[in-house]
């Protein structure tokens, strides 16, 4: 049996208007130019929560909190998955900047959501975000 590596994805609502902050990878090359939220995998001995906060870091420069865990998991190239959790800044915080594998950041607004090539497994788990977004989960 495989060992699942869990990779995190944050859905970062801002504060106001309910935006989304979609990433542009840059790197790999085969994923490149598509759009994902932003996260990364979870390190030995770390929750999910904590490594999710620390990619927002080290990926947007920014402080972040988790919200809530986005029902569900999606399966990436094996032995990955990703599970996503709902987000927001900190009081404080820096406005995020493409530091590590993007070259650009957007902040989607609903009407605006598919308007960015998603990854393929991003998908579910932005369809997901937003219905829990819907439900009042910020």
């Amino acid at each position: 049996m495989t060992t699942r590596i869990v990779v995190v994805g944050a859905a970062l609502f801002d504060g106001d208007g309910g935006r989304l902050l979609a990433a542009r990878r840059s790197a790999p090359p085969e994923l490149a130019g598509r759009w994902e939220l932003p996260g990364g995998k979870v390190e030995s001995g770390e929750s999910p929560e904590t490594a999710l906060v620390r990619e927002l870091r080290e990926e947007l420069g920014v402080d972040a909190e988790t919200v809530a865990r986005v029902p569900g998991q999606w399966p990436l190239k094996p032995p990955y998955v990703l599970q996503v959790w709902t987000a927001r800044l900190l009081p404080g915080s820096a406005e995020p900047e493409p530091l590590e594998d993007h070259d650009e950041l957007r902040w989607l607004a609903p009407a605006d959501i598919w308007t960015v090539d998603w990854l393929d497994q991003d998908v579910p788990a932005v369809r997901e975000a937003l219905a829990l977004l819907d439900a009042g989960a910020r």
